[in-house]
C-alpha cells in the first residue's frame, strides 16, 4: 500500500485535505466515497523521477517538511510503540494516525509504504534527507543493526529536544538587545529627520553663531534627509554583495576563520559548535556506530566551515591509526576540555559519557557566557541611546540658551 495525498468536499461543501493509505488512486477513491467525501484530487505522494540514477521523492501539495519538535515528537512514539513489540508497520502507522499536522501524517504515511515494500527503516529515511538528517539515519540505521531501536530513538529524542532547547534560549535572549537597538535606531533617526530640521530655520532667522556640536547635528540630520535613503541602500546592496561573495567554499572558510579569531563572538561560535560536536560524536557512539563513521557523520553538523575542515582530518589521522584526543589537539582549534575529556574516555574506555559529559560543560559555559555578555549589552544599549538622545537635546538647547542672554 503507498500514501496518497487528496483534496475533497465534504457534505457541506467546504474542501479539505489530508493523506490516505490505498494500494491505488481508485481504493483511496472509494475510500473517500464511504467517508461521505467527493474526491476532488488524489496523487500518490511519491513519484519517481525518470531518468535519474537515484529514487527522488516529490509531493503533490508542495514539499511536506517538519520541524525539531515534530521530528521529536515522531521520533519518541515511534520509541515508545517499538518498545512495547509492535511490528514496524503498525507503529508507523499508528504514529501517522496520532499525528495532527498533514505533513508529518504524510511523512510517515510514505515511510511506511516504503518498510512495507521491503527497505528498513533507515533505507525508507534516507529518501527524505530533508527531514531526516544523517545524525539521524545513522542513529537508526545502528539501532536497526544492533536490535536496540527503541532505545536508540529515545535517544535521539532526548538529543532533537534538547537541542531545540539550546537554541529557543539563544533566540529569547536576543530578543531584548535587538528590540532596544531597533527602538534607538528607530527614535534617533525620527529625531534626526523630523525634529531637527524644524529647529534649523528658527536659528537661520536669527543669524547668529551657532555651537560646533550644533552645527555637526544640523549637518547629519541634512545628510539623512537628502541622502538617507540611498545610505539604507547602500547599507542593504553592501550585505547582499558580501553574501553573495562568501557563497564560494574559499571564501566562506576563510570568513569563518576570521569570525573564530574575533574576541567575544569567535568565543560564542566556538562553545556552541564543540557543543554540537562532542554531543554528537557521544550519541552516536553510544549507539553503536563505529567511532570513524560518527566523526564523518559529526563533522556534518558543524556550520562553521573551519571547523569543519578540521573535524575532517580529525577523521583523517583516526583512520591512519591516531587517538582521538591527539587528533583533536593537532589540529588546534578544538577546545582543551574537549581534547582532555576524550583522552580520560579513551583511557578508561568511556568515550561516549565523556563525550556527553563534555558537550554538558560546553553547553553551560555557552549559556553563562551568553548571560553575562547580555546582562553587560543591556545598560550599554541604555546607555548608548541616552547619550545620542543627550547630544541631539543638548545641541538643540545650547542656541537657545544663547538666545536667551542675547535678549536678556
Amino acid at each position: 500500500m503507498g500514501a496518497y495525498s487528496y483534496q475533497a468536499l465534504d457534505v457541506k461543501g467546504k474542501k479539505v485535505k489530508g493523506v490516505l493509505e490505498g494500494d491505488s488512486e481508485r481504493h483511496v477513491r472509494t475510500q473517500l466515497r464511504a467517508k461521505q467525501l467527493k474526491p476532488l484530487n488524489v496523487k500518490t505522494t511519491r513519484e519517481r523521477v525518470r531518468g535519474s540514477k537515484e529514487s527522488k521523492l516529490s509531493f503533490s501539495f508542495g514539499r511536506p517538511h517538519m520541524g525539531y519538535r515534530d521530528v521529536s515528537l515522531v521520533t519518541r512514539q515511534l520509541a515508545s510503540l517499538i518498545q512495547s513489540g509492535l511490528p514496524l508497520d503498525e507503529v508507523l502507522a499508528s504514529t501517522a494516525k496520532q499525528s495532527r499536522k498533514p505533513a508529518a501524517k504524510t511523512i510517515i504515511l510514505q515511510v511506511r509504504s516504503r518498510v512495507m515494500e521491503g527497505l528498513s527503516l533507515a533505507q525508507a529515511l534516507a529518501e527524505m534527507p530533508k527531514v531526516f538528517d544523517n545524525l539521524y539515519r545513522a542513529m537508526v540505521r545502528a539501532g536497526e543493526s544492533s536490535g536496540y531501536l527503541g532505545p536508540v530513538l529515545e535517544q535521539l529524542a532526548d538529543y532533537t529536544e534538547r537541542t531545540q532547547e539550546a537554541k529557543q534560549k539563544l533566540k529569547m535572549a536576543m530578543v531584548y538587545p535587538v528590540i532596544m537597538l531597533l527602538v534607538s535606531i528607530t527614535v534617533v533617526t525620527l529625531m534626526m529627520v523630523k525634529v531637527v530640521p524644524q529647529l534649523v530655520g528658527m536659528f537661520e532667522r536669527n543669524k547668529q553663531d551657532l555651537p560646533a556640536v550644533t552645527e555637526f547635528l544640523i549637518g547629519a540630520s541634512n545628510f539623512l534627509v537628502n541622502y538617507g535613503v540611498f545610505v539604507l541602500i547602500a547599507i542593504v546592496a553592501a550585505i547582499v554583495a558580501f553574501n553573495s561573495l562568501i557563497k564560494e567554499e574559499g571564501r566562506k572558510r576563510k570568513w569563518h576563520a576570521i569570525v573564530l579569531r574575533l574576541p567575544v563572538a569567535g568565543n560564542l561560535v566556538l562553545q556552541a559548535e564543540s557543543a554540537r560536536y562532542a554531543s554528537t560524536l557521544g550519541l552516536l557512539a553510544n549507539s553503536g556506530v563505529p567511532l570513524l563513521e560518527a566523526l564523518r557523520i559529526a563533522a556534518q553538523v558543524l556550520s562553521n566551515k573551519q571547523l569543519q575542515r578540521a573535524s575532517a582530518e580529525v577523521a583523517v589521522m583516526v583512520q591512519e591509526g591516531s587517538s582521538l584526543n591527539k587528533a583533536l589537539d593537532s589540529v588546534g582549534v578544538f577546545p582543551p576540555l574537549l581534547v582532555q575529556m576524550a583522552a580520560s574516555g579513551e583511557a578508561n574506555g568511556r568515550l561516549a559519557e565523556q563525550l556527553e559529559h563534555a558537550a554538558r560543560n560546553q553547553e553551560r559555559e555557552l549559556e553563562f557566557t551568553v548571560n553575562t555578555a547580555l546582562g553587560l549589552m543591556e545598560p550599554l544599549m541604555v546607555l548608548l541611546m541616552g547619550g545620542m538622545v543627550t547630544f541631539i537635546v543638548l545641541a538643540i538647547l545650547l542656541p537657545i540658551f544663547q538666545m536667551n542672554q542675547l535678549i536678556h
